[in-house]
């Protein structure tokens, strides 16, 4: 076994090889603190027939007994991966991709699992590092190294990989991944953080990530295989040349064109004329004949984007597409809205709910409630495409989390907005950035359901293509320029900062300069966005929905919460079935009693005060009847609390018989005289009667 440790954070990082994962091309023990995570790296010998991609499957596996649990439900193991376990998947295979060479179509399986968590030391970094370690000891031809850090923000101060206690006062969340030389990946969520912070705390990263690299490439020179040797598909040069000739003025005439459906129509008709002309000719290269003409066409639109500055739907290089914005359009629902920027829209539903619908997130981590939820659904329509409906992707998860971070620093706090809030975006038409289109169509149905949210947030998707020296930087890109494109840049913020960042690139990464240039012209994109989303509604509402629940929030004594649940839940269960209302009650003694009819919500509220409520000397009350005794007559004067009118005390005149002047269930008026040593309450008829 050979151990190799590095400083990261203040923390060691150990690598372990030789001992683990022997019959993997690849394995690992990675160490950070008390985490633990086993990683291997596995391929085949030979490429996967008929495919022009590289099939990769990256999976991070948590175990529950990394944290000494055991899983919940009836059966007690591991079901399907988590969210936070997907988004870790994606976390690992996103900088990983882009480093294998072009045409290397063998399939890759990286398998992290955390065997150990330790709280303060989170598993999916180390992953990621494990990943890049196990592929460079690998005979995998992987052109790495790479590694990724962690960035924490806290007093002004950069942090890399923060505890549990930093992260939660820290401004800053970023996840970075790059080789020694470039930035590959980014991820972020922020306390609208400038841009100037926000590239600041990237390279700040990247200082760090350049260290393990050079930890990784050591170890690699010292105990890495030899890599595998690989024939990638080369078509005939002669052929290629002339397939070139033939239809490159075709096909970029084709490309030209604002409308995606009409462009694919018109591209798929040349691609298809050129097809037939060479297969007549070269009837058995058809393999490389389609290969060529899909290089063709990318090759065609990369070179007019990035050399003649000239985009396929005519559009400036800083340009959004036409932006516009409804909201309210579906009746019953809490908040809605309708987003369409060119040919994406989206349509965001919110709802409101009381406290107790919060999703309990139970993993790896602390045990929390998330009362915040984003969730984002593609259907194949969207697209144009016929497909079975299955349950969400990685995509659709990591979409839907990427909007839920960008929006998570603006929802109000619980003391401020006591619900829970679910917001859900439907594509309904995709061509480039659904994602950062949901972030503007959550912002615009938070403020039609009345959400008090702090600052509205909008986003905007950013490109880049390069060729040989030149590049160009794109704004709101559509799906051709982000699908033959380098870079897929997506920033979301309010005007006074960035929420949320996510970057992916296709290349070997790219530097400060072209990082600056990104980030000042999506600011210009998302100032534009935001404008128009103002024009549609500047603020929040200032009611809820009619069909939302009223929440009220009250306190009670904690020592009288026993009362108010009763035995068994017996006191609540009436509350609620005779109020109508949804009531929670926390340890601290704050009551959330929610319903959409005030009246419900008052008549609960009355009865809590009662069952808490403490009977005060002085006091009159119009109380029930209970039980009468010789010595006289029992009354409720409160919820639960009775006391005593004695005879005596039952008229101004002499009563032989209590049930000579009251019945069981006769409401009358009573004065509380006295309570005793004991507690015992006791009443008077009489001196109301005298008036005294």
């Amino acid at each position: 076994m050979k151990s190799y440790t590095m400083d990261l954070g203040g923390r060691p990082l150990t690598l372990e090889f030789g001992e683990v994962c022997k019959q993997a091309n690849g394995g690992l023990l990675v160490r950070y603190g008390d985490t633990v995570v086993v990683v291997a790296a596995t391929g085949t010998k030979t490429p996967r027939e008929g495919v022009d991609f590289f099939p990769l499957t990256v999976d991070f596996e948590e175990k529950m007994y990394a944290v000494g649990k055991i899983p919940g439900g009836f059966i007690k193991r591991e079901g399907r991966p988590s969210t936070h376990a997907i988004l870790t998947s994606r976390l690992i295979d996103r900088p990983i991709r882009p480093m294998f060479p072009e045409g290397y179509h063998n399939d890759v399986q990286i398998v992290a699992t955390a065997v150990s968590v330790d709280p303060d030391n989170a598993p999916d970094i180390p992953a990621m590092i494990g990943a890049s370690a196990a592929l460079c000891v690998s005979d995998i031809p992987f052109l790495g190294p790479i590694a990724g850090v962690r960035v924490g923000m806290v007093d002004g101060k950069f942090i890399i990989n923060p505890t549990l206690e930093q992260f939660k006062v820290s401004r800053l969340n970023l996840a970075v991944a790059g080789t020694k030389d470039a930035i590959l990946m980014v991820e972020a969520g922020a306390r609208e953080i400038s841009e100037q912070e926000m590239l600041d705390a990237i390279f700040f990263a990247h200082e760090n990530i350049q260290k393990i690299c050079a930890f990784l490439s050591d170890i690699q020179a010292e105990i890495g295989k030899p890599k595998m040797e690989f024939t990638p598909i080369q078509p005939r040069e002669d052929l290629v040349k002339e397939i070139e000739e033939y239809g490159a003025a075709k096909l970029k005439d084709a490309l030209m064109d604002a409308n995606k459906l009409e462009r694919e129509a018109n591209v798929d008709k040349v691609k298809k004329e050129i097809a037939e002309v060479f297969l007549d000719k070269y009837p058995e290269e058809s393999a490389d004949v389609a290969y060529v003409i899909q290089k063709l066409v990318k090759k065609i639109v990369r070179r007019t984007i990035a050399v003649d500055k000239i985009r396929p739907d005519g559009r400036a290089l800083d340009e959004v597409r036409k932006v516009t914005c409804r909201v309210g359009l579906l009746p019953r629902v809490h908040g809605s809205s309708l987003f369409t920027r060119g040919q994406t829209q989206i349509l965001n539903a919110c709802t409101l709910a009381p406290l107790r619908e919060a999703q309990v997130i139970e993993g790896l981590g602390p045990e929390e409630m998330q009362r915040y939820i984003h969730q984002y659904n593609f259907p194949p329509y969207s697209v144009g495409e016929t497909k079975p409906l299955r349950s969400p992707g990685r995509r659709e998860i990591g979409h839907g989390a990427l909007a839920e971070r960008a929006l998570l620093p603006v929802i109000p706090s619980e003391d401020v907005f006591p619900y829970t809030l679910r917001l859900v975006s439907e594509v309904l038409e995709s061509n480039g950035s659904s994602s950062m289109g949901s972030v503007c169509a959550s912002t615009l149905s938070l403020m039609d359901a009345g959400v008090p949210i702090k600052a509205p947030v909008a986003g905007v998707a950013m490109g880049l293509v390069k060729d040989g020296d030149f590049f160009t930087i794109l704004t709101d890109i559509q799906g051709l320029e982000d699908a033959l494109g380098d870079m897929d840049f997506k920033v979301a913020g309010t005007n006074d900062g960035i929420t949320a960042m996510q970057m992916d690139m296709k290349v070997h990464g790219i530097n400060r300069e072209i990082f600056e240039q990104a980030l000042a012209q999506a600011k210009k994109g998302r100032d534009f966005i935001m404008g128009k989303m103002m024009e549609c509604i500047a603020a929040p509402r200032k009611e809820l929905s009619p069909w939302a629940p009223k929440i009220t929030t009250i306190s009670i004594d904690p020592d009288k919460i026993a009362k108010v649940i009763g035995p068994g839940g017996k006191t609540i269960k009436k509350i609620v079935e005779e109020t109508g209302a949804k009531i929670d009650i926390e340890e601290s003694g704050k009551v959330y009693i929610a319903s959409p009819d005030s009246d419900a919500v008052e008549k609960a509220i009355q009865y809590i005060d009662g069952l808490t409520a403490e009977a005060e000397v002085g006091k009159i009350y119009t109380g029930k009847v209970t039980r009468l005794m010789n010595f006289g007559a029992f009354v409720e004067i409160l919820p639960g609390k009775e006391g005593l009118v004695h005879i005596s005390q039952l008229s101004t005149e002499r009563v032989e018989k209590v049930e000579d002047v009251v019945s069981v269930g006769d409401e009358i008026a009573v004065k509380c005289v006295e309570i005793d040593s004991k507690g015992r309450i006791n009443l008077s008829r009489k001196a109301v009667l005298q008036g005294r």
